[in-house]
């Protein structure tokens, strides 16, 4: 789980339907290499594919991955801990998804906001 401290230093999330290895990789300061071993590693992570098997993201997939991303540099978690924790804590982290997007989206909308006033 992400805490407000870890979510402020990473980018915002545009409001985009799908996202490429490489936009993920900026957007969660993770190199795209550990991304694709962490799909292995995680059977939350289950990215789209299309023509030649390029990945794409949505934007559940790109919080799961920040979820990932602070249990283990932020909080030290293993893999398998981490593991533990995303399928031990399944409502728990609905709810910390759920206020997630919900300060995504007032970030967002408060953006949206200042290119509308004069």
């Amino acid at each position: 789980m992400l805490e407000a401290s870890n979510n402020a230093e990473l980018p915002t999330i545009p409001g985009k339907r799908y996202f490429t290895i490489g936009e993920v990789s900026e957007l969660c300061c993770v190199k795209p290499h550990v991304l694709r071993y962490w799909e292995q590693e995680f059977p939350q992570l289950a990215p789209v594919k299309r023509r030649g098997n390029r990945r794409y993201y949505q934007r559940q997939d790109v919080l799961t991955i920040r979820q990932i991303r602070g249990l283990l540099y932020d909080q030290g978690y293993t893999i398998g801990g981490a593991k533990l924790k995303l399928t031990g804590d399944d409502q728990k982290d609905d709810a910390t998804q759920a206020r997630q997007l919900i300060r995504q989206m007032i970030t967002e909308l408060e953006e949206v906001l200042k290119v509308l006033e004069p």
